[in-house]
């Protein structure tokens, strides 16, 4: 029986949205020409496969070491600020979704981007998300 493939993702790297990316790059994309845009859907079709170190719906185990700190680095107040941009450029995101959206963080309800990055792992079944 194959092994499961542990891959680590470094949360003390995390210090931002573009850090948060820069690591997933570094993690998932090695010896790729190109990389992974600042996009939750960008993460959510890399995390299916076919390209970077995921090959389709292997199982595959994502230790995210010192989660906390990205946690904290991708919590309320990045959060706001990144719905702020997407409420900024009406040409070219939905603004219903992004206020409703700072409305609950400002309410002390909604998700941050940490959450959102974490949901998108788990919304991959093959994919077991292990935050440390």
């Amino acid at each position: 029986m194959p092994r499961e493939r542990v891959i680590e993702i470094d949360g003390s790297r995390v210090h931002g949205i573009s850090s948060l990316y820069a690591e997933l790059n570094r993690v998932f994309m090695p010896g790729e020409s190109w990389t992974l845009g600042e996009s939750l859907d960008a993460l959510d079709d890399l995390l299916y496969g076919g390209f970077g170190v995921l090959d389709g719906s292997e199982p595959v185990r994502v230790r995210w070491r010192d989660a906390a700190t990205a946690r904290t680095a991708l919590g309320n107040e990045t959060t706001k600020a990144y719905l702020r941009q997407k409420l900024a450029r009406p040409e070219v995101y939905a603004t219903a979704p992004a206020q409703r959206a700072l409305h609950e963080l400002e309410a002390g309800r909604g998700e941050t981007y940490f959450d959102l990055v974490v949901r998108v792992f788990r919304d991959h079944a093959n994919i077991e998300l292990i935050l440390a």
